[in-house]
């Protein structure tokens, strides 16, 4: 028997809780029941977004869906905007931008690069009829964090302007304050900070954002912002709902809300610190650059002459702990761990125990324990 372990970006591990909430027998969604569901989901939502001036829908999607309804819901064909991106999901919103044929500009910066508020602010100078801004805040395939803070006192002074922001690794990882940094539009996915199975995705939705629905022509069916809203108000949904999910989903807010969103967060960062230390001191060497490192995931760069497929592989299929590899151009260059949502300190020493125990296996050289030695002195506060 092998106990396995799940260090991934996403999907992340579930909370007993939360599976045994979701392994409650079926309700109808058309009944007070659900109704209450609805209602403390979306309360608590706005807890975990740190928001009481946005509105938050809850779709059946993944976070793509939400990312589709952002761009959709707040431009018409043609509309210019600007999309700043250091990743692979970064880039998928300009994709999306595109295939509604928006007038789309791309700051294209390196995986390893953080977004620039200031090249955003020259943008908009120049081009003051930019009808919207994207950019991500926690970019999962780089592990980069981006400084949406600056972006949205930027964004702010242009009226006709809304500042989309893509937090599906960032929502409760790191400090995402939507009403007070301006932020007009947010999204997550369940399968990450809310300790959920894959199938939500959550959007918030400013006074600004709402008048900019108002201008938007593109099409719009499944995502129409509005259909959700007028159904929300009465506490359900537009269309069939994922009730076992939604259920699953109060259950998590219940335990985010234990913990406090601030104590959540700095718990993230602490995780984060320890992993990369650990990695540090076993000589290897991060990806994310020292000014821009979310609490998410952390990549590492795949020391010279390991083969960077193979230890992903045998840290699951040996060692039980399923790790995530690199994406895109980076595949078998670099592996990510993450460590958002349902984790704990022993998450990142047993992630640190296999792999210290596969390095060694493929033939790297290091002092074993010296990567748990470094994380626990994190841990402990040292």
């Amino acid at each position: 028997m092998q106990k396995k372990y799940l260090m991934t970006p996403g999907p992340t591990s579930v909370p007993s809780e939360v599976l045994l909430a979701q392994a409650r027998p079926m309700v109808h969604h058309r009944t007070p029941d659900f109704n209450k569901v609805v209602r403390d989901c979306v309360e608590g939502l706005k807890y975990v977004f740190q928001t009481e001036q946005s509105d938050v829908l809850i779709f059946a999607a993944s976070g793509t869906g939400g990312m589709e309804s952002a761009v959709v819901n707040c431009f018409s064909a043609g509309d210019k905007v600007l999309v700043s991106y250091n990743g692979k999901f970064g880039q998928r919103m300009e994709q999306i931008a595109k295939v509604y044929g928006l007038d789309t500009t791309v700051l294209e910066y390196g995986w390893q690069q953080v977004v620039d508020p200031a090249d955003i602010a020259g943008f908009l100078k120049e081009n003051p009829d930019t009808k919207g801004v994207i950019v991500t805040q926690s970019e999962t395939s780089s592990g980069v964090l981006n400084d949406v803070e600056a972006v949205g006192r930027i964004v702010k002074d242009y009226p006709e302007c809304v500042l989309i922001v893509d937090s599906i690794t960032g929502i409760g990882a790191v400090d995402c304050k939507t009403d007070e940094w301006g932020l007009d539009v947010v999204m997550t996915g369940s399968q990450k900070g809310l300790m959920l199975p894959p199938g939500l995705a959550a959007v918030t939705v400013s006074p600004k954002a709402w008048k900019a629905y108002e201008r938007s022509t593109l099409p719009k069916y499944y995502f129409d912002w509005k259909k959700y809203k007028k159904n929300l108000e009465q506490d359900t949904t537009p269309f069939t709902p994922a009730v076992s999910l939604m259920i699953g989903l109060a259950e998590a807010i219940k335990l985010m809300r234990e913990e406090g969103i601030e104590n959540i967060i700095a718990r993230h960062a602490r995780l984060a610190e320890a992993c990369r230390k650990g990695c540090e001191a076993l000589g290897l060497e991060l990806f994310a650059p020292a000014e821009g490192r979310g609490n998410a995931v952390t990549p590492v760069w795949v020391p010279e002459g390991i083969d960077g497929k193979k230890l992903v592989s045998t840290m699951k299929n040996k060692h039980g702990v399923t790790i995530a590899g690199g994406q895109d151009d980076y595949a078998g260059r670099i592996f990510r761990v993450g460590h958002l949502g349902y984790f704990g300190d022993f998450d990142i020493i047993i992630t640190l125990a296999a792999l210290e125990m596969t390095l060694f296996e493929l033939g790297y050289a290091f002092e074993p324990g010296t990567g748990i030695k470094a994380a626990e002195h994190v841990l402990l506060g040292k």
